[in-house]
């Protein structure tokens, strides 16, 4: 499953080239669930947030919920992996 697979690039961003390439499997996670009926409690796949803007506000909502990845403790201290963790909050985040 992609899913499993976009999490593991989460999970290993540590720099530009891997941030980069965590971007480009959630371009194509997205694209692939715009193959699915939308779920009567809103979903497509795994993605909540459809729009950009409610992609946008879902991930700042999760940033200021969390402290940025704080109260989770999530937080790493590299900031190619906070950013992807910023962008996955948007794809579900409610």
């Amino acid at each position: 499953m992609l899913s499993n697979t976009l999490y593991e690039l989460l999970e290993s961003v540590s720099d530009e080239r891997s941030f980069l390439e965590f971007v480009k499997a959630l371009i194509h996670d997205r694209y692939t669930t715009l193959e699915f009926p939308v779920t009567i409690d809103g979903h497509q796949g795994e993605w909540t947030n459809k729009t950009i803007e409610g992609f946008l506000e879902a991930a700042k909502s999760w940033a200021e919920d969390s402290q940025f990845g704080i109260s989770p403790g999530l937080k790493p201290s590299n900031s190619w992996k906070l950013f992807a963790l910023f962008l996955w909050a948007g794809r579900g985040y409610e």
